[in-house]
C-alpha cells in the first residue's frame, strides 16, 4: 500500500493517538526515561505506542517547519557573529546548525540552518534584517522549505 499523508482534525480521532505524540514528546524532551515509564505517566499500553510511534507525527512537526539554510559573510571583528544570533534569536528563529570557516582576508563565511518559528514570513525580510548588522557583509538564503 502506498503512503499517504492527511491531516485530521484530532477531536475525530482515538485517544491513543493523540497519547502517542504525548509519549513521544516525553521521551523527546527527556522527561521520562523510557517509553515504559512515558506510556504509563501517559495512559496507554506499550503495545499501543509502538504500534503507533512510527506513524503519527503532529503537523506542527512534520508539515509547519519553516527550515532555511543561510550563507553569510562576516567581517572578523568581536561581536558580529553574536549579533546575527541574537538577530535571529529576536526573530523568533531556533538556530539547528551553525557552520563558521577560519577567517581569510577579514571576513569569515558562516553557514546556518534555522527555523522560523515567529510571525516573519518573508526570507527577503529576514535579509534585509541581518543586512543592517553592522560587519554584515553579505547574506544569501541558499534553501527554505
Amino acid at each position: 500500500m502506498e503512503h499517504q499523508l492527511i491531516v485530521v482534525d484530532a477531536s475525530v480521532l482515538p485517544d491513543v493517538i493523540s497519547k502517542v505524540l504525548q509519549v513521544k514528546k516525553l521521551i523527546a524532551n527527556k522527561e521520562e526515561k523510557s517509553s515504559a515509564s512515558a506510556c504509563k505517566r501517559v495512559g496507554i499500553s506499550r503495545s499501543a505506542y509502538y504500534k503507533y510511534k512510527d506513524c503519527v507525527f503532529s503537523y506542527e512537526d512534520k508539515l509547519t517547519r519553516r527550515i532555511m539554510n543561510l550563507h553569510a559573510v562576516l567581517r572578523d571583528r568581536a561581536g558580529v557573529l553574536s549579533s546575527v544570533l541574537s538577530a535571529l534569536y529576536d526573530l523568533d528563529a531556533n538556530i539547528l546548525t551553525v557552520n563558521q570557516n577560519i577567517p581569510v582576508d577579514s571576513v569569515a563565511t558562516v553557514n546556518f540552518s534555522i527555523r522560523l518559528c515567529g510571525e516573519l514570513q518573508s526570507p527577503v525580510l529576514l535579509k534585509e534584517q541581518l543586512m543592517q548588522i553592522d560587519g554584515v557583509v553579505d547574506i544569501k538564503i541558499l534553501s527554505g522549505e
